[in-house]
């Protein structure tokens, strides 16, 4: 899958090549103090590669560099819930803005049908009012606030947005 975008950007899937940058962008994130609670990102491909599906992880990239990625995690190893799955998207700081994090997600819903998913879910920082309309407009619904869910880097306890989007065309039967 390579899918083009405004300006000659594409979206292709997510090689171990990638991770510097993958890395570099979920690190800005996570001092940017909006975007996670996570305090620092994996130390290594290996242990990222681990924890996300290897069929949904894209990154989206021009002739120069990774501007931003997305990937999938199991939501749980219980096998009732192999269709359910945990969505993370970040892009570079200063490409914020421009419609990335949109065209990624759109990009990793395709995949992640293919794949037979039924469920997306995302928490959100509720102070992140970017990412929340992104994923409203990617078709995600709000489900409810946890509050107090856990604490950032700084300490401070957050509140998450959790949001769910339910395929149209997996887990209908």
């Amino acid at each position: 899958m390579s899918a083009p975008l405004a300006g000659g950007l594409r979206i292709e899937p997510m090689r171990p090549g990638h991770w510097p940058s993958v890395r570099q962008i979920h690190e800005a994130g996570i001092l940017g103090g909006n975007a996670t609670i996570d305090r620092e990102p994996a130390p290594d491909w290996s242990t990222w590669s681990a924890a996300h599906r290897p069929d949904c992880r894209l990154v989206a990239v021009d002739s120069e560099r990774v501007l931003g990625w997305v990937a999938l995690s199991s939501s749980s190893s219980r096998a009732v819930y192999a269709g359910v799955a945990w969505l993370s998207v970040y892009v570079a700081t200063d490409m914020h803005g421009r419609g990335i994090g949109g065209a990624l997600m759109a990009a990793v819903i395709e995949a992640s049908e293919e794949a037979g998913v039924w469920t997306l879910q995302s928490g959100i920082l509720i102070e992140n009012a970017a990412s929340l309309a992104a994923h409203r407009a990617a078709g995600f619904r709000r489900v409810g606030v946890q509050e107090r869910l856990g604490r950032d880097r700084t300490g401070r306890w957050r509140d998450v947005v959790l949001m769910e989007r339910r395929s149209s065309t997996q887990g209908l039967g």
